[in-house]
């Protein structure tokens, strides 16, 4: 049984933001506490005034994207699940508005595009391409 204890680490939810330790027993979250001691076996980490992440965030992504005659290699299943056994846990992608058009199909079309193989929390944003001028 592998365990690290990772000590004063700065803990951020959505609804908290605070400082504590964590035990993590085969690579799953065990305890989250304060002032946990450090049994004989246990890798000790200092975090102190650092932020505890479970997995990297890739804000910049671009998964089962087309862009004029071009498309990415890469699909939201390939993408994600590559993501993950490199440690991403989180990613944001961006989706496509198209010319001319409302940006909410092109959202509502990278949701169905993630939900059919999304492993990982995934957020999607906008890549606006038209604006129309209202004067």
């Amino acid at each position: 049984m592998a365990a690290t204890l990772i000590k004063n680490g700065r803990i951020v939810t959505a609804v908290d933001d605070y400082t504590a330790d964590i035990v993590v027993v085969d690579g799953r979250i065990q305890t989250i506490g304060k002032n946990i001691a450090a049994g004989a076996d246990i890798k000790v980490h200092d975090a102190n005034g650092l932020l505890v992440l479970p997995g990297g965030v890739d804000v910049h992504t671009h998964l089962d994207w087309e862009f004029g005659p071009t498309r990415t290699v890469d699909t939201f299943e390939t993408g994600t699940k590559s993501a993950a056994f490199g440690g991403t846990t989180t990613l944001i992608d961006f989706c496509n508005q198209t010319a001319g058009k409302s940006p909410l199909p092109g959202l509502e079309d990278w949701h169905k595009r993630a939900a059919r193989a999304s492993r990982r929390k995934d957020r999607l944003r906008i890549c606006n391409v038209w604006v129309r001028n209202s004067s």
